[in-house]
């Protein structure tokens, strides 16, 4: 019998490790103004660890000013990592902004609208 293949589930632990230690990194360590309360929503990781996709969202600030700053600073975040992970090769980090939590904003703002509208026809 052949035996599964662990890398999928490795390439998970990999990626949960790294959103945890650059979310520390980015508040303790990085002081670039352009990047403020960033949560880091997910990492996915290409199978050969090369690449890193960074998924962010913003509590505040420009999108686009705070993308800049982290992928400008992704050098110097890969290096931090480079000393917490034990892994041969650390992925160079590209940084996007996630606008699932906008997006799920605005869909609850129209189903509210709905709901009002609703209400008031049946008034």
């Amino acid at each position: 019998m052949r035996k599964k293949s662990s890398t999928p589930n490795r390439s998970f632990k990999v990626a949960d490790q790294i959103q945890r230690d650059l979310t520390e990194l980015i508040g303790r360590e990085l002081k670039d103004p352009r990047v403020g309360m960033v949560t880091i929503q997910a990492v996915e990781v290409t199978p050969d660890y090369a690449h890193a996709k960074v998924f962010f969202s913003l509590l505040s600030g420009d999108a686009e000013e705070c993308t800049k700053g982290l992928n400008q600073a992704a050098g110097f975040l890969r290096s931090g990592l480079f000393k917490r992970l034990h892994i041969h090769t650390v992925p160079t980090l590209h940084f996007v902004f996630d606008r699932t939590t906008e997006r799920a904003a605005d869909m609850n703002a129209l189903i509210a609208q709905a709901v009002a509208s609703r209400s008031k026809n049946e008034d």
